[in-house]
């Protein structure tokens, strides 16, 4: 009967959790959304068919031992370190500062001091996987706000190991809190100062041997031995298995094999992590959500408003472009993965109650349903203002200009990795170029070498203008954003209409857009990637240099009129 009831359960979650995230996936939203919300349908709060919730979270523990696991995998402390103080800073900062404010607002309320400080931890965190999902969808990933978000969100990640260790203290405390906080901290200290060592030497290893093997069944068993044993020994130093399990992808993460793990692990994490999020729905109590919504619109303006101002604030504060600080904000307000994990370590421990982990839960979800079209308006909005209003976006004072205006001279617009390679060849040929880039480093690395650089966004027109456009021989718009480069050539065209004009775009649609403003060439990467991988396609089958280099010609002319090339 026990198994009979178990598979019952299971069967239950997991047809919830298909519903569920299938719903989500049509609507556009994180599947999480969907997990959750199938959770709280069969919740013992709401009517319907009902799931054995001790099982459920019996079976979510294997579920954020995995999930963990496979974050901490994808975890880069290099990116991390390479993106400098704002990420590094900047985070800190936040982290504290949203802490303190959602732990004031909390106690203002009423709740206990300790409900008060896990609200502030819950949504002081931000999702990178959200910023990533909505970033992609527009192509800006390689943006300079997109880079500051995404690094921003790795130090929150990191930060969530301290968050978790100090949590899970101050629920055990009794009258010696300080005691408490420092037996912990020399616990946790152990446990890395053993699982660290220990992994960076043995583990590289023991996958490089294993990996010899060629037999996938053995990797993958291998992979979870380590993510169940380190999530284990967590538990006799006080830790939850949820951190160790963090840690040891972390120092997985910088072994050679860590995209193959990564890639062996995702099923596992995918099937788990979705009972995971459904067992956390299931402590939700939606009643009390209806009956306090005055609470959730509090707790959503504190994650979307109230951090988002701040982390732009700081952004801002760093000498960023302002368009640069506001869509980093927008970016870094809505809540993460591990706000759902703080707030379901905070329920099992007994620290906050059914109707404040329901108020905390609803507060972070809606925060996530936000994120995307939030953005979409104000990026929109942004790069319309900048046009309207040129200072916008201008730098905070006077910007070095060469001596002499610049004459036959390519104005570059973005000097990240695709205009990076560009401006490096043509400075190689000793061509001069003019280049306009939001990412203050690369700003002053150029101005070092000599070459006129401009801080800022490329759709300003006060900056375009300082290029000397109209002595220019040619502007290359080389930013991933689509509306920022169509409002760049519309200003080049109005004050040059004989420039020769190159734009990067991502549709095809894009691509027809700027032609028929007088772009004289599109450049599409998935064309280029398509063209090329022809190319030596061709050349393998034995095909002349000549010959492939031919049929790429009219592959590209029919591609550049819109033509569709596949074979029939």
């Amino acid at each position: 009967m026990e198994t009979q009831g178990l598979l019952a359960t299971l069967v239950i979650a997991s047809l919830a959790a298909l519903l569920g995230g299938a719903l989500a996936a049509r609507l556009g939203q994180s599947v999480i959304i969907g997990y959750i919300l199938a959770g709280v349908a069969i919740g013992p709060f709401t009517p319907g068919p009902v799931g054995d919730i001790t099982t459920v979270q019996a079976l979510a523990d294997i579920g954020v031992i995995f999930l963990m696991f496979a974050i901490g995998v994808q975890l880069s402390l290099r990116n991390l370190l390479s993106a400098g103080r704002i990420a590094i800073a900047g985070a800190s900062i936040q982290l504290v500062t949203t802490i303190g404010i959602g732990y004031w607002a909390a106690l203002s309320l009423g709740w206990t001091p300790l409900e008060a400080i896990f609200l502030g931890a819950v949504i002081a965190i931000s999702s990178s996987v959200v910023m990533t999902k909505v970033l992609a969808e527009r192509a800006e990933t390689d943006t300079t706000h997109g880079r500051i978000a995404i690094a921003w969100s790795t130090v929150q990640d990191l930060a969530t190991v301290v968050l978790m260790i100090v949590l899970t203290a101050l629920s055990a405390a009794g009258a010696n809190v300080g005691g408490d906080l420092l037996w912990a901290a020399v616990k946790s200290a152990v446990f890395l100062g053993l699982v660290v060592p220990l992994g960076y030497i043995v583990l590289p290893r023991l996958f490089q041997q294993i990996a010899a093997l060629r037999n996938r069944e053995v990797f993958v068993l291998a992979i979870g031995a380590v993510a169940l044993g380190t999530a284990f020994g967590a538990t006799f130093f006080g830790l939850s298995v949820a951190l160790g399990a963090f840690i040891a992808g972390i120092v997985v993460s910088e072994s050679d094999l860590s995209h193959q793990i990564l890639g062996e692990i995702a099923p596992l994490r995918d099937i788990f992590a979705g009972l995971f999020f459904v067992s956390v729905g299931m402590l939700a109590n939606p009643l009390y959500v209806a009956e306090n919504l005055a609470l959730v619109l509090v707790g959503i303006l504190l994650i979307v408003v109230v951090k988002g101002a701040i982390s732009g604030l700081i952004i801002a504060l760093a000498r960023c472009p302002i368009r640069t600080a506001i869509l980093g904000g927008i970016l870094l307000g809505q809540s993460a993965e591990f706000s759902f994990l703080l707030a379901r370590l905070g329920a099992d421990l007994g620290a906050i109650s059914s109707g404040s982990f329901s108020l905390m839960l609803t507060a972070a979800v809606v925060s996530i349903v936000l994120s995307p079209p939030l953005y979409g308006a104000f990026a929109g909005r942004l790069s319309r203002v900048d046009m309207r209003l040129p200072l916008s976006d201008a730098p905070r004072q006077a910007q070095p200009m060469p001596a002499d205006p610049p004459r036959g001279h390519a104005v570059l617009c973005g000097y990240g990795r695709v205009g990076g390679v560009i401006g490096a060849a043509l400075l190689r040929r000793g061509f001069r170029i003019f280049v306009i880039e939001e990412n203050h480093a690369v700003v002053r690395r150029l101005r070092a070498d000599g070459v006129p650089a401009l801080l800022g966004n490329a759709a300003n027109r006060v900056l375009l203008d300082q290029t000397n456009l109209k002595d220019a021989r040619l502007l290359i718009v080389a930013i991933p954003d689509p509306l920022a480069a169509r409002q760049v050539v519309d200003h080049a065209r109005a004050v040059n209409a004989r420039l020769d004009i190159v734009v990067r775009t991502h549709t095809g649609e894009q691509a027809a857009f700027m032609r028929s403003r007088g772009v004289a060439e599109t450049v599409m990467g998935e064309t280029e990637l398509a063209l090329e991988m022809t190319r030596h396609a061709l050349r393998r089958f034995g095909v002349s240099a000549a010959e492939a280099q031919a049929a790429i010609g009219r592959l590209r002319d029919r591609l550049s009129a819109g033509e569709t090339v596949e074979e029939r």
